[in-house]
């Protein structure tokens, strides 16, 4: 549904992503590393260009900007950050209201956004993510919408990221707030920021994008010294409802997979089985373990193992390796909104620090998050139903947004510390503690 946003600049059309069955990666869709080597080669001398560039301007122009009219936030990855950031949507939306409250994204990681609709749909810009030409292209064209749209502040929510910062710049806002390495407190991204921020690495990534947004009160040459206190940033997201018929068509779904009707609580492992983020993840046979001992003490416990289209292979190979009827792989087989709705009908999920960690977290499901290469105190979704475990081995954690989340570990001996006793039982207690009357059972 191709739209327009008050200039009438095309924005590209949201689409649910079709129900895969196998390892079906795009292959021209940029890994991780690759952004982040991306980033560093050209991000840094483009920086430093258009820094000096920043700088000419500033002899000739105007060194404050008026008050804040229309607001981009810029946020290029992660889609569970993204519901770290309800607080600072909220906040500019009573600044400047929902009409005039845009977002910047990479497409595959607008879901969040058309789901919590805080955001008008038509207010979020994409840039497609499919190879290095193409990436680069499209942001072009990202950039040219932005300045049609004529939004005069942008808010960077990427940490210490290049292409975010030098997007801000390009766009045009004459109000920018993001995060500078000042003293070398982070990586180099030049000086292109009007109004910048320190990273504090002690306050909730919902504290920090608040204060993003708050930070427009500031007077400019003053910062990064605030005197606000911190605020509490622990606004609700948005909670997910689906239709009838969607839980009609998830049940049938769930049927299928499982072999016949579920009629007891239905507990879902995310294995993580991708190479993205392996320092996160929980050994494999850990999951295997954990499935075998539910299995085991709860007989009418059934175990769904959920995984991106690329980890379909492995998660199916972990089900076969648990051997048991009662255990099968959604893995590949949903779009991320049947996903949701799958989460709604279940009674918990274990996962990593990852984005359904903080998807979950917008439906009734109990949530058993675990932590090791980085730290809840600064990005544990902050919901009730959150339960985090964490072994905080010394070294731990390792990953910050100081050190551009690169860590020089290769074994990470801190998702190893979490004995598999221990999530079980928190699993128990959970199970446990809710009346069956108000589980959420697939029946």
């Amino acid at each position: 549904m191709p739209a327009s946003a008050g200039s009438g600049s095309a924005i590209v059309p949201s689409v649910w992503p079709r129900r895969r069955t196998g390892n079906m990666e795009d292959p021209a869709r940029m890994k991780v590393s690759t952004m982040r080597r991306i980033d560093s080669w050209l991000g840094l001398p483009a920086c430093a260009v258009l820094t000096a560039w920043r700088w000419l301007a500033r002899l000739f122009g105007s060194r404050h900007a008026g008050a804040p009219e229309r607001i981009l936030f810029v946020k290029l990855a992660e889609q569970g950050s993204t519901v770290l950031a309800v607080s600072a949507f909220r906040g500019a939306i009573d600044r400047v209201g929902r009409e005039n409250v845009y977002f910047l994204c990479f497409e595959e990681n607008r879901f969040i956004l058309d789901l919590m609709d805080l955001i008008p749909v038509d207010n979020v810009i994409t840039i497609r993510s499919r190879g290095l030409p193409g990436t680069v292209i499209s942001a072009l064209r990202a950039i040219v919408t932005v300045r049609r749209l004529g939004l005069d502040t942008a808010v960077d929510l990427e940490f210490f990221a290049r292409s975010s910062a030098a997007i801000s710049y390009l766009g045009g806002a004459r109000n920018r707030v993001g995060f500078h390495a000042f003293g070398g407190e982070g990586p180099s991204r030049g000086d292109l920021m009007t109004h910048r921020l320190r990273y504090n690495p002690h306050l909730h990534t919902t504290q920090t994008f608040r204060l993003m947004v708050d930070a427009l009160d500031e007077d400019p040459d003053q910062l990064p010294t605030m005197r606000a206190v911190p605020p509490a940033a622990d606004d609700p997201a948005p909670p997910f409802a689906p239709s009838e018929s969607e839980v009609a068509g998830v049940r049938r779904l769930l049927v299928d997979v499982g072999g016949g009707p579920i009629d007891g609580p239905l507990v879902l492992l995310n294995a993580n089985c991708s190479d993205l983020l392996p320092l996160r993840a929980w050994p494999r046979e850990r999951y295997v373990e954990l499935a075998r001992r539910l299995l085991d003490r709860f007989p009418d416990v059934r175990i769904g193992m959920t995984g991106a289209p690329d980890e379909a292979a492995p998660v199916r190979a972990l089900v076969e390796s648990i051997g048991s009827d009662r255990c099968f792989s959604l893995a590949g087989r949903t779009t991320l909104r049947e996903l949701l709705v799958i989460y709604t009908l279940s009674a918990v999920l274990v996962t990593n620090d990852s984005g359904p960690a903080h998807f979950a977290t917008l439906t009734p499901i109990e949530v058993i998050t675990l932590f090791g290469p980085e730290t809840p105190a600064l990005f544990a979704a902050r919901s009730p139903r959150n339960h985090v475990i964490w072994a905080g081995v010394a070294c731990s954690p390792c990953v910050s947004a100081l050190n551009n989340r690169v860590s020089p570990c290769r074994n990470n001996l801190c998702m190893q510390a979490i004995d598999v006793g221990r999530v079980e039982s928190e699993i128990a207690r959970l199970l446990r503690n809710e009346c069956r009357a108000s589980l959420n059972v697939v029946r």
